[in-house]
């Protein structure tokens, strides 16, 4: 069953803009002894904390705080690295955005760029990032790759070294672990850099996959495979609820999905592009050595081997290997969608729930952002679309 999203969230999404002028068993690391396990991490002192990396950025903090919830009992709110890497209904500037997209950053962990409620994007360029830095018990910094995989290992570096010198990279969904040919692999290439610029880094390092086969990318059987010998965690609803305030108004579906997951939720999901099967492995947290991560994934091992100067480099490589260019996938897979004006205002509740369940052919859930597209809304009316439809539930249930 699904449980309820606490606290309600305000009066709207947190998209912000520059205004218009005018541990259970312990992971194993990368640079530790293989396969030595140990406890659930207890706290290390006030204001100390791993780094935690989301590693595809968009709405992957929301589950990196559930996990970083999982692996560590520390009370402070845990430090996360991420990429600015938005879909296009989102912001209007295509691939990552770096500081000069922002205005009001702050300095966090070894001098990096952090988020603040204050922080706004530089039109026309649009994030969730200073949304988040609200509405999640985090703190946020940015990872800008401009400057190409040495530059961004540095920038790693310095931030894991000031954290505590350990990372944890955590992925939703389980592409991280890309084969490179998977039929429905769409966006490998944020991934492979950041498994590649941790490696360069030399640190202590742990991948962790949430959630395996629910960004819809790789299937979770197959995922499965690829993880012999792991012993999962599984998040308790207390560590998802720590993201609930910021699920109810982002459009993220990984992370939505594998939070409803660890609430309990089961059965088939339609998110905007794809199917999803919620099933008994879904709220788990698989972990294993970067060594592991990188000998899985094509993409990260040619970039430590040619190590690209610049990020386009690096995003041609990704292409030549998979067909796939980082730069641009996400643009080409979700179109811009331009909502009629008006919003939710001429909605009628029970017309709205009879489209949604034939649009989802069956589905016992969708995801919001679905809902969203499928009723011709944008995804800032989420929060006026779950007041209309009575739901504080990660995904919308239809059955």
């Amino acid at each position: 069953m699904d449980v309820l999203l606490r606290p309600r969230q305000g009066p709207g999404p947190r998209v912000l803009r520059e205004p218009a002028r005018g541990e259970l068993p312990r992971p194993e690391e990368h640079g530790s002894h293989p396969r030595a396990h140990h406890r659930r991490r207890p706290a290390r002192g006030r204001g100390v904390s791993d780094l935690y990396v989301a590693a595809g950025g968009g709405g992957d903090p929301l589950g990196t705080l559930i996990a970083a919830r999982t692996v560590t009992v520390a009370p402070d709110p845990p430090l996360i690295a991420t990429y600015a890497w938005e879909r296009p209904e989102i912001s209007d500037t295509p691939g990552p955005l770096g500081e000069r997209h922002f205005t009001g950053l702050a300095r966090g962990a070894g001098g990096a760029p952090a988020f603040t409620p204050g922080t706004r994007a530089r039109r026309p360029a649009g994030s969730t990032l200073p949304g988040l830095a609200a509405d999640l018990p985090a703190r946020l910094l940015l990872l800008d790759p401009a400057g190409g995989l040495t530059a961004l290992a540095g920038r790693i570096g310095a931030m894991a070294e000031a954290a505590g010198g350990r990372i944890r990279i955590v992925d939703i969904g389980g592409d991280i672990l890309t084969h490179g040919d998977e039929p429905g692999l769409c966006s490998p290439f944020g991934d492979a850099l950041t498994l590649a610029a941790c490696h360069l880094t030399g640190m202590p390092t742990t991948v962790y996959v949430a959630g395996p086969g629910l960004d819809g990318e790789i299937d979770e059987r197959t995922l499965l495979a690829r993880l012999p010998g792991c012993h999962p965690l599984t998040p308790g609803p207390a560590a998802a609820s720590a993201a609930a305030r910021a699920l109810a108004w982002h459009p993220s579906e990984a992370s939505a999905l594998w939070a409803a997951a660890v609430h309990g939720a089961r059965g088939t999901v339609r998110a905007v592009n794809h199917t999803a099967e919620l099933t008994g492995v879904s709220p788990k947290l698989y972990h294993l050595p970067l060594d592991e991560a990188v000998a899985h994934n094509p993409v990260a091992r040619a970039l430590l081997a040619e190590r690209p100067e610049t990020l386009e480099e690096a995003a041609d490589l990704s292409h030549r290997l998979t067909g796939i260019h980082g730069l641009a996938s996400e643009q080409a897979r979700t179109p811009r969608q331009v909502p009629p004006a008006g919003g939710t205002a001429f909605l009628d509740r029970d017309v709205a729930l009879k489209a949604l369940r034939e649009a989802a052919a069956g589905a016992e859930h969708v995801t919001f952002r679905y809902a969203a597209r499928s009723l011709g809304l944008a995804w800032t009316d989420i929060p006026a679309l779950r007041e209309l439809l009575g739901s504080d539930t990660p995904l919308l249930r239809l059955t």
